[in-house]
């Protein structure tokens, strides 16, 4: 509603002035305005009017007789907004009142939200919804920036999901054709001229007709928190603006001129945070209008959950026959909703959704690879990350090198030192071949990490190369394997028989053993050795001391209110005879043994004495009963010879 002013001055007969406000009629508080009045030559006196009140708010007398005066306010707060009029006086008369100007004051509260639905992507010629939201103003004002500025009043509805009042404005059709920026501004309904301060500005970007700019990220798409990292934009050689925009923001992720010369623009990101991460595209601008968009880039920040560090290992060894097939497991003690395996120096990523495993309160997954071929070969790291952020990953797990097996002979793999090793002893292990290896590598089940060794050679002509541990610990203890290679081949001979290295000492438990029927026995008898241990023992080894073979092994069973384990030997033979000892393990610690057992010597002697010489009675009797028979026949014969002489006669 406008007063009128006749009621306090009397309409003249006069041109009526012109009224304008300088910058602008719609002003930050604390700003600086001009109210310009032009009148005519000849005036003598410029009045300005505000709108409730009843006498001239300023007067100006221009220095000389002149067309036009100024009314400055130096410094504008809320009670300066309000509808302005002037008129003038010459000594004819009076003018009549100027056109009214209503001075907007902004900043007055705080700044409501400007979003473009669904994206501030749009297609030039088409229309866009843009919303503007506050928590305690429900007018709204949408101002569009450009030559000809233009604005929207509306308004607006609760929206209870949001707690906040907006306003939604169809703006369009929209044209590629220049840039268009939008702000919105709330009020009360009580102060129609005291707006809140503007909303960040947004700018839509069009998919428009000139070719799509190229988008990368250097020196990856997945770079580490803290990290920096380059994106590119490459485009046309006329684009004169570069902008990058960010997937979900609502306004311009930033703003660059191309480099010169060049046709692309840096976007450099000097510190990388988990507000980085997230899907980029990028545009570019000329007098012919806006590019299309380019494709997606989708940075990856790592790092950011240093907690879940997953581990990785391959089922069943990171050395793999061409042409078989592979397990990597990834595995985390801390909740992930995926795990991601990456291979390193390529864009290769696979996902796959992460499983918990109740038994070992652990999350997991397997990423299998069938038909391996030397492409599948290389360093390989996993991560987990949320769904809702599959752009954060946590930190990588230790690398994994996967190794190709190829059909060369394998090598032999032994021990100087024995199998069994008590705690700061030194260990060896040699692996050799009678091919000409150029190199050799040893392997630990479980680990990554391979142990690399240049060959030696023999004067037999064997090559070969020593894997030293000056001081044994407990870590030194497992399953390894050794491979061997020539220098310029990618592939490793066929895996060794596997070596098992077992540290003793562990618990302060000695088990017993002993031997049944008894310790000496006579070849071909059956004999059991029997490990025993009133402290819980899982697995029980039995050790023959100075043997080349592995230890054996068996599962405890609880007898008699002890665990025990029976080592039966069958049709034993002068082979078996030596010390013996039993050693034990519990859980998965296969490798890690308790204290060995007492010793005890096994006897195998030959056949029985006793049964020897009945024998040798018996072949003795009937050679003796042989020798009587044929006595006898020699002399029935000569009897009867001369029987029939006698008788001849």
């Amino acid at each position: 509603m406008h007063w009128e002013l006749t009621a306090y001055f009397p309409a003249g007969l006069l041109r009526k002035p012109l009224l304008r406000a300088q910058p602008d009629s719609v002003v930050s508080m604390q700003s600086r305005v001009t109210f310009l009045c032009e009148g005519t030559t000849g005036a003598t006196k410029y009045y300005l009017y505000k709108e409730r009140s009843q006498d001239p708010w300023r007067t100006e007398i221009p220095p000389e007789p002149g067309n036009k005066a100024e009314f400055i306010i130096s410094r504008i707060y809320q009670h300066h907004a309000g509808g302005y009029h002037c008129y003038y006086q010459t000594n004819d008369g009076w003018s009549v009142y100027s056109n009214l100007v209503e001075l907007v004051v902004t900043g007055a509260h705080s700044k409501p939200s400007l979003s473009a639905q669904p994206s501030p992507v749009v297609t030039s010629g088409g229309n866009v919804t843009l919303q503007c939201a506050s928590e305690n103003y429900d007018k709204f004002i949408l101002t569009k920036e450009g030559p000809q500025k233009l604005s929207w009043k509306q308004n607006s509805q609760y929206n209870y999901t949001i707690m906040k009042y907006q306003a939604l404005f169809s703006v369009g059709p929209v044209t590629s054709s220049h840039r268009e920026t939008f702000r919105c501004y709330s009020h009360g309904m009580n102060n129609p001229r005291v707006w809140s301060e503007p909303s960040d500005p947004l700018e839509l970007l069009f998919s428009g007709n000139l070719q799509k700019p190229i988008i990368k990220a250097e020196p990856s798409s997945v770079i580490t928190s803290g990290s920096p990292t380059i994106i590119w934009c490459q485009g046309t050689p006329d684009a004169e603006i570069y902008v990058l925009h960010k997937e979900g923001s609502q306004k311009p992720w930033e703003t660059q001129t191309p480099e010169e010369p060049g046709n692309k623009a840096k976007f450099s990101i000097h510190d990388v945070t988990k507000d980085h991460a997230g899907q980029y595209r990028c545009y570019c601008y000329s007098l012919d209008g806006w590019s299309e968009r380019s494709d997606t880039l989708e940075l990856v920040v790592t790092g950011i959950y240093y907690y879940t560090k997953p581990s990785l290992s391959a089922l069943p060894c990171p050395v793999v026959t061409s042409g078989g097939s592979m397990a990597l497991l990834c595995v985390s003690q801390y909740q992930c909703d995926k795990f991601i395996l990456t291979k390193e120096d390529e864009k290769f990523s696979s996902s796959v959704d992460a499983q918990y495993i109740p038994s070992t309160a652990q999350y997991q997954a397997l990423f299998t690879i069938e038909h391996v071929t030397p492409n599948h070969t290389g360093t390989f790291r996993c991560y987990g990350h949320y769904k809702d952020t599959p752009q954060l990953w946590s930190v990588p797990s230790d690398p994994l090198e996967v190794h190709l097996s190829g059909l060369s002979r394998k090598p032999s793999l032994l021990t100087h030192q024995g199998h069994i090793l008590d705690p700061g002893m030194s260990l060896t292990l040699q692996c050799s071949s009678d091919i000409n290896y150029d190199r050799f590598a040893l392997y630990k089940e479980g680990e990554a990490d391979f142990t690399h060794r240049s060959s030696q050679r023999t004067q037999a002509g064997l090559s070969f190369a020593n894997f030293t541990w000056d001081y044994v610990r407990q870590d030194v203890g497992g399953q390894y394997r050794c491979y061997g290679a020539h220098s310029l081949s990618s592939e490793w001979s066929a895996s060794s028989d596997p070596l098992d290295i077992l540290i003793t000492g562990q618990l302060s438990v000695t088990p017993s053993l002993s031997v049944k029927p008894n310790s000496t026995v006579h070849s071909g008898e059956n004999v059991v050795l029997l490990c025993q241990s009133l402290y819980r023992v899982d697995t029980f080894i039995l050790s023959k001391e100075g043997a080349a073979h592995q230890p054996l092994r068996l599962k405890s069973k609880f007898q008699a209110q002890q665990y025990q384990a029976e080592f039966s030997m069958s049709a034993v033979t002068s082979t078996l005879t030596g010390t013996y000892r039993c050693y034990g393990s519990q859980g998965s610690s296969l490798y890690l043994l308790f204290y060995a057992s007492a010793p005890v010597e096994l006897k195998v002697s030959g056949e029985n004495q006793d049964h020897t010489v009945e024998n040798l009675i018996r072949m003795g009797v009937a050679a003796f009963i042989l020798i009587v028979l044929r006595i006898l026949i020699i002399e029935a014969r000569d009897t009867q010879r001369r029987t029939h002489h006698v008788v001849g006669r």
